[in-house]
């Protein structure tokens, strides 16, 4: 009974009106779709875990519970998904425990992330063309590289202007 109510508190499977094997289905499904797309396992059992969670943050007490797993599995998890910018941490007030937050603006803050880190791979490949020689079947290769990486990143600035203002539109943000 503690259990069914701190899964209901924290918006998790045991949540008032849902049926808890059906959210377990989503959250297992859409973790392995997050694997397979490259994501190691257990962040994504979590990050869907919180996905599916109506507050959006949970403790990893209820995330042990309703991933079965271990705190140690939940604090590897955590630690990878904060280090892609997919979860912070915050401090419940008045107390020791941390609860892991998934926001709104996720997927943006990933993509971002995912510039800064094509912005290196663009320097990268700059001095890969230039050691290599820019003449060089690998030095032709890394440059076509450099360009597809350079057109990704101009193209991103506009796609989340325009999802920006699709979500304001869609979700009465402003």
């Amino acid at each position: 009974m503690a259990e069914a109510k701190a899964g209901a508190e924290a918006g998790g499977a045991g949540a008032v009106g849902r049926d808890p094997e059906a959210v377990s289905r989503f959250v297992e499904g859409f973790a392995a779709q997050l694997v397979e797309a490259g994501m190691p396992r257990m962040p994504s059992r979590v990050f869907a875990a919180l996905l599916a969670s109506d507050t959006g943050a949970l403790t990893s007490v209820e995330l042990g519970e309703q991933l079965r797993i271990s705190p140690a599995a939940v604090s590897g998890a955590v630690r990878y998904l904060a280090q892609v910018h997919l979860v912070s941490r915050e401090r419940e007030p008045g107390s020791r425990r941390e609860r892991y937050r998934v926001h709104s603006e996720q997927w943006y803050e990933s993509l971002t992330n995912r510039e800064a880190i094509i912005k290196r791979w663009e320097e990268a490949l700059r001095e890969g063309v230039t050691s290599l020689g820019a003449d060089t079947p690998a030095g032709l290769r890394l440059a076509e590289t450099l360009a597809f990486f350079e057109f990704i990143e101009a193209e991103v600035e506009g796609v989340m202007a325009r999802w920006r203002a699709r979500r304001d539109q869609t979700f009465g943000r402003g």
